[in-house]
């Protein structure tokens, strides 16, 4: 128990002094006035653009370095996403995302199989166990339906596996298939903000932002999609 409280501290402690490090690098040279103006947001918009364009292969790189450190260390997906379709579009910005998130959720799930299998059967056990049967029987398919369903937070989604001994290889490709069709939904309203951003000198309106298309049908797919796994949700986890 002691050994894991450490594990949890350092790894605590790594994620701070990444934020801080960025924060600091990030208010030495704008204040918090300036990177919340409409103006600063569109002139980096045309900036990050210009970068992408010229070394689109380092830029890849780095985002999905970041993916696996941002997954490994606090398990939220959502953010990343819409951050990928704005920077790199719906297309290689869910195949980035979608690859990145996938390796990161690997790595916890390693790290979490190996120092934390006890403590993660201790919260979770009791009230998951009726899934056991349901991965037993095919692993690949069930993890790939659990990725799709969703219904538990990310965070806790990456570790939950820990208590039926998922196969890796299943796990991977579970993962990064079941994660996709999300994953490109968010991703497009991410390039969609970009787009009304990039030909919008002036703030526009919210009217506006919601009557463009990149914008509503990401949202028309996203609650399409929500619905679906709603319904399916009811027989996933019925005990």
């Amino acid at each position: 128990m002691e050994k894991t409280k450490n594990i949890k501290f350092l790894v605590g402690l790594f994620y701070i002094i990444l934020v801080s490090i960025f924060l600091y690098l990030l208010f030495s040279k704008y204040s918090f006035q300036d990177i919340t103006t409409y103006k600063f947001i569109h002139l980096h918009t045309k900036a990050l653009a210009e970068i992408r364009e010229s070394n689109i292969f380092f830029m890849s790189i780095v985002f999905m370095a970041f993916t696996v450190i941002w997954v490994f260390a606090l398990g939220f997906g959502s953010p990343i996403v819409i951050f990928a379709g704005y920077i790199f579009g719906k297309w290689l910005g869910a195949i980035l995302a979608t690859i990145s998130m996938t390796i990161g959720a690997v790595l916890l799930y390693i790290f979490a199989n190996f120092f934390f299998k006890e403590l993660v059967k201790k919260k979770f056990l009791n009230r998951f166990k009726f899934l056991e049967k349901k991965f037993k029987e095919n692993e690949f398919i069930y993890i790939l339906i659990y990725r799709i369903i969703g219904g538990i937070p990310f965070q806790i989604q990456n570790i939950l596996p820990v208590l039926f001994n998922v196969k890796l290889k299943n796990y991977f490709f579970g993962s990064l298939v079941g994660l996709l069709p999300q994953v490109f939904i968010i991703a497009s309203l991410g390039s969609g903000l970009e787009n009304v951003v990039a030909n919008n000198d002036s703030a526009p309106s919210i009217l506006k932002i919601f009557l463009s298309k990149e914008i509503y049908l990401p949202i028309f797919g996203f609650i399409l999609l929500l619905s679906i796994t709603l319904i399916l949700k009811k027989f996933f986890y019925k005990k």
